[in-house]
């Protein structure tokens, strides 16, 4: 079994560490932390080592990096994983820019390595229901759509919000990542895209922590409406925002020749999906319980206008499959191509919106495929 190192013991390390609880390949040995006494706290937690960063890449004993830093950092993280002679996977975005993006792609070809990057929701029931009905042919062809995340922002109850109010957050490259690659997944590369952006707040008062009631400057757009042009001719518009106080749009909306299709949560793994095939019509409901990465395994109250108290998760699932593909000398779903499209995807939004024009895209990526009920039993725990 390849033996995993993760580096970075935030938040978000919880989730991968559950994800042992799901997947058969997923052996984080060690973990590392710029403070080291969250990685004492993280080792001792889960009963693994702590080293510091640097030990943790010289350790000849890892063969996988598992990157959950913060999105600033991912780049020059990803780029250190790789020259120590080890695959790297990451959290979403894979690097803040496409420039940076690009260069990680080459080094990684160069010393052959894999280098896979969240998100992989888009593999769950949600998104591999939504493709297959897609793919059916049922809803005829898609043509038109929409998509939506809207919230206030996380500053009501993160003690340390700021972050997603600077270069690296916005609710581009911290929502985009599901959105586009579910997007992908379920309609192929994307070929231009048009753009705009506001900042509706100048500043943004802390709600919550030690620094409660402290107001602190929003220095990127906050709000952005967006279409995009596929290279199947589908056009879709979208909105990702964090100025919105609550809205009924649903996460995902495709309008195809034969009739709609009302899509998952990209940033969740469940459903369930709607499809009606008349005008006015009834919407039929197909439900993702019966799927093995559909079926709800999350109950929280958390009472976030962001959270379902109820959902699918299966982070880690992007992983897993990676490292199956290591060890049989195949390409992983979360592979450098996608991953490199969807960052060109939101650094193209961005540039869009800055420059007031449309903007064609860098590259392009082949359609993902099907992620079949024979393939996870491959590397779901019985």
């Amino acid at each position: 079994m390849l033996n995993i190192g993760l580096i970075g013991c935030g938040h978000i390390s919880e989730t991968y560490f559950r994800s042992r609880d799901y997947f058969n390949n997923i052996n984080i040995t060690v973990c590392a932390d710029i403070s080291i006494k969250a990685a004492k706290k993280c080792a001792e937690e889960y009963n693994i080592k702590s080293k510091q960063v640097d030990e943790l890449l010289n350790d000849s004993d890892i063969d996988i990096i598992l990157n959950l830093t913060n999105p600033t950092s991912h780049y020059e993280t990803i780029k250190k994983t790789l020259l120590s002679g080890k695959h790297s996977y990451c959290e979403k975005p894979l690097s803040i820019n496409y420039e940076q993006g690009k260069e990680l792609i080459e080094l990684a070809k160069s010393k052959n390595l894999y280098l896979g990057n969240a998100p992989d929701t888009f593999l769950g029931g949600g998104g591999q229901l939504t493709k297959k009905i897609i793919d059916s042919g049922e809803v005829g062809d898609i043509k038109l759509g929409n998509f939506t995340f809207a919230f206030p922002g996380v500053q009501s109850w993160h003690p340390n919000p700021e972050p997603w109010f600077v270069e690296g957050g916005g609710p581009i490259l911290d929502m985009g990542p599901y959105y586009y690659t579910m997007l992908v997944n379920l309609l192929g590369p994307a070929k231009n895209i048009r753009a705009y952006a506001t900042t509706v707040s100048k500043y943004r008062n802390i709600g919550d922590g030690p620094k409660k009631g402290k107001d602190f400057k929003v220095e990127i757009p906050t709000s952005y409406y967006i279409i995009i042009e596929f290279h199947n001719n589908a056009l879709i518009q979208g909105f990702l925002s964090f100025d919105v106080i609550n809205h009924e749009s649903n996460f995902m909306d495709f309008f195809g020749t034969k009739g709609s299709i009302i899509g998952p949560d990209p940033n969740m793994f469940g459903g369930p999906i709607k499809v009606s095939l008349t005008e006015g019509g009834e919407w039929e409901e197909h439900s993702t319980e019966n799927m093995i990465l559909g079926k709800t395994n999350i109950f929280n109250q958390s009472g976030r206008s962001n959270e379902a108290p109820t959902n699918a998760n299966y982070r880690g699932v992007g992983l897993a499959e990676m490292i199956y593909s290591i060890e049989n000398k195949q390409i992983h779903r979360c592979n450098e191509k996608l991953v490199l499209h969807v960052l060109d995807m939101l650094d193209t939004t961005v540039k869009s919106a800055e420059q007031n024009k449309n903007l064609k895209l860098r590259t392009t990526c082949e359609k993902t495929k099907l992620f079949l009920d024979n393939e996870i039993e491959k590397i779901i725990k019985k």
